[in-house]
């Protein structure tokens, strides 16, 4: 691993800005291929196909179905912009917050007095603080982050004063990727947090070069199939 290698010598300060490049570009391309930049993927990755994005548009059509109402999350706004043309063409209702929206308040008004409103899409920075989403019983996280806490607080919107439904947390997981490395990361911070009161890593800064090593490690082989 050429990444690993080069921070190892150099030391992980030095290559910090070429790390997170590269966490985000693996990140994007477990969510959705497209996501990457042209510049980093071949011309005939721009219509390929993804299971994850196969896999949450059965999810809403469950959860419409079960008369239930949704948030979905996402760090990437460009993944939220991208399941939109999806919703018009089913003719499903929807809201969408991000950080450039202007009336968030309004938007989350309408959500939660609108019934027939089944889904509001949120990136993760903008919807995870100061929000009160109880119209919703479900929460998906498209993608993870390393931060156990932010995922949490974006969950959290919906345990609100006035909730009055068992609320049903999904994440959405690419197998044999960095994102399961990710989840495992989640579960030791979590355990940190528990253990000293203090914070899971929000920014890469925080996260120690123990942990960089641990997401760049080439992953076990899957184990084979028994017929």
């Amino acid at each position: 691993n050429e990444m690993l290698r080069r921070a190892q010598t150099d030391g992980w300060q030095q290559s910090r800005f070429e790390i997170l490049a590269l966490l985000i570009r693996l990140r994007q391309a477990c969510c959705h291929p497209p996501l990457l930049p042209a510049d980093f993927r071949p011309a005939d990755m721009s219509q390929m196909p993804s299971a994850k994005m196969a896999l949450l548009q059965e999810i809403i059509l469950q959860v419409i179905d079960g008369e239930r109402r949704m948030l979905l999350f996402s760090q990437f706004t460009s993944l939220l912009k991208l399941v939109v043309p999806w919703l018009e063409s089913q003719g499903i209702p929807y809201q969408y917050l991000d950080g450039s929206t202007r009336d968030r308040q309004a938007r989350v008004d309408r959500f939660n007095a609108d019934d027939s409103i089944p889904i509001f899409l949120i990136s993760l920075k903008a919807g995870g603080t100061g929000l009160n989403l109880t119209g919703a019983d479900t929460v998906i996280h498209f993608d993870q982050w390393w931060n156990p806490m932010v995922e949490d607080q974006a969950t959290d919107r919906t345990h609100r004063i006035g909730q009055t439904n068992m609320v049903t947390s999904i994440k959405l997981v690419t197998r044999h990727t960095i994102e399961e490395k990710i989840i495992r990361l989640q579960d030791e911070k979590r355990e940190l947090f528990n253990q000293i009161i203090g914070g899971a890593p929000s920014k890469l800064g925080e996260l120690s070069p123990d942990d960089l090593e641990f997401l760049f490690m080439e992953p076990d082989p899957p184990i084979p199939a028994v017929s």
